[in-house]
């Protein structure tokens, strides 16, 4: 079958490259993760304002490029994602110096360092969309080069960016102000030090951003004595190992309001809540449920943490950016059931603040008069009937007002208006299928009721009986089924 090469052209893929979907944020974090793939353990970003242009400069003390990598580097779409990668490694498409740099401006500068010899690379792309010809200049223009300095160590790389038209406005009519300029470099450290945090946690890497050091912040805020930590979960998905291990962070009365205000993260409690996905110990998705669950108050503790090696990003569909994720259809189901145990964990601190302290790891509470159900699907509230003085009142009863009393602390249960649930309407002359252990609460209610002649006929009885919430999805020939069956009717 005959074929006809094909070349793009420039102008316009370059363009599309440009708009891929980075931020700010998620541009500046996919170009340090070069810097790591190159082993470096010194990198510092430096954001430089000026009053039409601005700089942004990434240099590392890495391995290096000669001029053969560099120009492979350069190229766009330098990898191919289906090949194996190294241990560690972060890169998968080839394509996130290019397309993260061209997302923040024009121009891509790239001097790099290996054994002592200098090679440089930049890409512009007023001179592409000019020309409409993938022209890689091979040298850097001086009055940029004398700006991005040199490279002290043996080995390194510096990236620059300027012509910042996405990042400040260069060549347009609304320049950012110098104030909100260095308000979003602020933002972009709050980013590195949350995406990296396990990095800098765990190895000799030391990043700086304007030569202040970027301190990293753990959302699982494992530092603190009150946080609880689920058993980690080794899970094989696809051939791929995954670890899973969920957190449970502090009640806000553990927490001093410092504590409190930084555990929230840049997005809130609320929406910091849910899984936390990580390849090789670099994050790429967090705050969200990923539809297992929805966001709601009470869950907003509970953090799960999931990691996952670099041969996994097929399966779960990681994007160029490193930002989105596709959960596989066969981590869903197991997923779920670690993250619901997180989430029951969550609400009882939430509700109750049954907090574990260092030396008392049981999540008993046993001093709050209610606890929360087990099972989502029936009543979400339950009376505590270990409590301590329920416990010592029943122990002074005799056995038939103890008996009494349970009954009334089971209706009190039932009743609670965070229990009330919509019933299904039934037609009233059919008989339902109910039960044993609803049938025998009907008929210790009704047996109590005429006992105590709160009822004195059957009119009477059914009317009570149905106005209860316990028995909001009965009607009326069922009551009379199950009482008539018990020999409960009294005459008129």
């Amino acid at each position: 079958m005959e074929t006809v090469l094909t070349r793009p052209s420039a102008a316009p893929v370059i363009q599309a490259l440009r708009s891929i979907g980075y931020n700010a944020s998620t541009a500046i974090a996919d170009l340090v993760d070069n810097s790591l793939d190159a082993r470096a353990v010194k990198i510092h970003i430096n954001f430089a304002y000026g009053e039409s242009d601005g700089m942004i400069t990434i240099s590392d003390n890495g391995s290096g490029m000669d001029e053969e990598m560099l120009q492979t580097a350069m190229n766009i779409g330098s990898k191919d994602p289906r090949a194996k990668r190294g241990a560690n490694e972060l890169g998968r498409f080839g394509m996130g110096l290019k397309t993260a740099s061209f997302s923040l401006g024009k121009r891509l500068s790239v001097l790099s360092k290996k054994d002592g010899v200098y090679n440089e690379r930049c890409w512009d792309l007023d001179h592409v969309s000019e020309c409409n010809e993938w022209q890689l200049f091979t040298r850097i223009p001086e009055e940029v080069k004398a700006k991005m300095g040199d490279i002290d160590s043996e080995s390194g790389t510096i990236v620059c960016i300027d012509k910042l038209d996405r990042f400040m406005g260069y060549g347009g009519k609304r320049k950012l102000k110098e104030t909100s300029f260095y308000n979003k470099v602020a933002r972009i450290n709050r980013h590195l030090e949350f995406v990296f945090h396990s990095i800098l946690e765990k190895s000799e890497v030391e990043m700086f951003i304007n030569r202040k050091e970027i301190v990293p912040w753990d959302p699982f805020m494992r530092y603190h004595p009150n946080t609880m930590e689920g058993e980690m979960q080794m899970l094989r998905i696809n051939e791929n190992r995954i670890k899973v291990q969920y957190f449970i962070l502090p009640h806000a009365s553990h927490l001093t309001e410092p504590e409190y205000k930084k555990a929230g993260g840049y997005k809130g409690w609320r929406d910091h809540q849910g899984l936390y996905i990580y390849r090789e110990n670099r994050l790429l998705y967090f705050g969200d449920w990923m539809g297992l669950f929805p966001k709601d108050a009470a869950s907003q503790l509970a953090r799960v943490r999931i990691d996952l090696p670099n041969a996994a990003d097929s399966d779960w569909q990681v994007d160029i950016k490193k930002s989105g994720i596709n959960l596989p259809e066969d981590a869903k189901r197991r997923l779920e059931a670690i993250s619901s145990i997180a989430r029951k964990v969550s609400r009882d601190i939430f509700y109750f603040r049954t907090q574990p302290g260092p030396r008392n790891p049981s999540i008993k509470g046993s001093l709050n008069t209610w606890e929360q159900a087990g099972s989502e699907d029936g009543p979400q509230f339950i009376l505590n009937r270990n409590h301590p003085i329920l416990s010592e009142l029943l122990k002074n009863l005799d056995d038939e007002n103890a008996k009494l009393l349970n009954l009334y602390l089971k209706f009190v249960q039932l009743g609670s208006p965070s229990n009330i649930i919509d019933s299904p309407k039934v037609p009233e002359e059919e008989v339902q299928e109910v039960p044993d252990s609803q049938k025998e609460l009907v008929i210790q209610f009704a047996a109590s009721m005429l006992k105590l002649h709160v009822a004195d006929n059957e009119e009477q009885l059914f009317n009570i009986l149905l106005t209860q919430p316990a028995f909001d999805g009965l009607n009326r020939a069922t009551i009379k089924a199950i009482t008539t069956e018990a020999n409960l009717i009294v005459s008129n």
